[in-house]
């Protein structure tokens, strides 16, 4: 890394919330600035208003602060040298325009009047020719007369920048290497001003890259066809382009294409991970090793340590491909690590949100008994749940079970299963709870030796009676979870259920 600073920046549009793809890139620039005691710059580039949704920006906000990125400058930590940093403040106060005369009067860009219908034209016959679609220049080089005569007409023109013929526009990309485009193959001269006045992106990222003092840009991969447009205007300006890195995109691996919100089997938005209770530390792991490897086969690293091995040369150039089983892995080796009570703490604030309809049922339960019965719950579940919304899901099981309207018809005249045994190891075990055994898994035991019932006989009217479920883990383990009087009740309600 040369002596400039490093200036990195995140720059997302508010047309939709916090995106997995956008985390990837916000991640990695972080990571950059953290690791070369940089400065990151949260941009927000609205000029897109018609797109623009409302909390957008917030949601942004909010859940890069949840992921554990945060920045140095951005619209909530101004530096008066480079604010403001929205595009559409910026544009107010002229920053762009400015730069848009400059390239007019240097004879680099000029006004088209070309009407929708026109251009729509133009590329119809352009397909008819098989040819690649392009504008073809038909307002370059027009006189003053020409233009004042269109606008009299009432035509408001957009502002195109012209590219030279048979110019190489080229970078040595930290992810991919050398890149090179022909101007020839850039679809023509392009907008850079809308008829409204507003910059285009491609125009307004350049002026604010530069203004902002930007040494590194870290993007998606499917930006590279618009960096070639970029660099054109930068070497317009006179402007030295910052240093590239286009980022492996995130492909579904069962489609082989970009990650797309279609893809309804893969949570998309960070919020969602959220919700369905991820750890923020297991997700901001899983996406650095999307399209990124330190060296080793270590896979575990907390921020910190990432921060510290980061380096953008181990980026890769092929696909990421999104694993969910390798996320659900990852996020239960976190989980398993963490303490009963921290686990506790962020199942219990789930809950208080209540974004989905698990976390909404337990709202009815008092807090306390809430937390009691989550922090039992983990007790039992921690090494065997991947996310915390099974801890949520367990819970209401186990509380449903004290509803004195449960039925146990599953088990009542089944059968596969003798009643007379059912009723023996019901009544047996409960014997053994009322005359005070406190070893559990022994009191199971020995009612099988003294019952003769042994295997599903024994353990699937249990599993019944004290998790509503006929499977469950280690039985005496979730007895634990209520009071041996609560053990004692469900037992007895079991036993008159099968008895009436």
């Amino acid at each position: 890394m040369d002596d400039k600073k490093v200036r990195v920046r995140y720059a997302p549009s508010p047309t939709g919330f916090l995106h997995i793809g956008n985390a990837q890139s916000a991640l990695f620039n972080y990571l950059f600035a953290r690791h070369f005691n940089g400065t990151m710059v949260l941009r927000i580039e609205d000029t897109d208003t018609k797109r623009n949704v409302k909390d957008g920006e917030e949601s942004q906000r909010e859940n890069l602060h949840w992921l554990g990125i945060d920045w140095d400058e951005g619209p909530n930590k101004p530096n008066p040298k480079y604010a403001p940093y929205r595009q559409s403040e910026r544009n107010k106060k002229g920053i762009y325009h400015k730069y848009i005369q400059e390239l007019l009067d240097k004879g680099l860009a000029y006004k088209d009047y070309s009407t929708e219908e026109e251009l729509a034209e133009m590329r119809e016959r352009q397909r008819a020719n098989n040819e690649a679609p392009h504008y073809d220049g038909r307002w370059y080089g027009k006189s003053k007369e020409e233009q004042k005569a269109a606008e009299a007409k009432g035509l408001k023109p957009t502002i195109r920048f012209h590219l030279p013929k048979d110019h190489e526009y080229e970078w040595n990309d930290i992810a991919r290497g050398h890149v090179s485009f022909n101007s020839d193959n850039l679809g023509g001269d392009f907008i850079i001003e809308k008829s409204d006045g507003m910059p285009t992106y491609n125009f307004a990222v350049v002026v604010d890259d530069h203004t902002m003092d930007i040494t590194h840009v870290l993007r998606g991969a499917d930006h590279i066809s618009n960096t070639p447009k970029q660099i054109a205007i930068y070497e317009a300006l006179g402007w030295e382009h910052p240093t590239f890195c286009h980022i492996p995109l995130i492909f579904n691996p069962k489609t082989r294409k970009k990650l797309s919100k279609r893809d309804k089997d893969t949570l998309q938005f960070i919020s969602e991970y959220k919700k369905h209770g991820y750890l923020h530390e297991a997700i901001f792991n899983f996406i650095a090793f999307l399209g990124w490897s330190p060296v080793g086969e270590r896979e575990i690293y907390s921020k910190d340590e990432l921060i510290k091995v980061y380096d953008p040369k181990r980026m890769s150039k092929a696909p990421a491909y999104f694993d969910q089983k390798k996320l659900d892995w990852m996020n239960a080796q976190y989980i398993k690590s963490m303490s009963v009570e921290e686990l506790t703490d962020r199942t219990m604030e789930l809950v208080k949100e209540g974004e989905t309809e698990e976390a909404k049922r337990l709202q009815s339960i008092p807090e306390e008994q809430l937390k009691n019965l989550i922090m039992k719950t983990i007790h039992v579940h921690q090494r065997d749940v991947n996310k915390l919304l099974e801890v949520i899901e367990y819970v209401w099981s186990y509380y449903n079970v004290l509803d004195e309207n449960f039925n146990y018809d599953l088990i009542k005249d089944n059968e596969d299963f003798n009643n007379d045994d059912v009723l023996s190891v019901l009544t047996g075990l409960k014997e053994k709870l009322e005359n005070g055994a406190d070893d559990y898994s022994q009191a199971i035991k020995e009612v099988g030796k003294a019952t003769g019932v042994k295997g599903r006989g024994l353990y699937f009217p249990l599993n019944l009676a004290f998790t509503g479920s006929t499977s469950a883990p280690q039985i005496y383990e979730i007895m634990d979870i209520y009071s041996r009087d609560t053990d004692i009740e469900l037992l007895d309600r079991m036993i008159k259920a099968l008895q009436a």
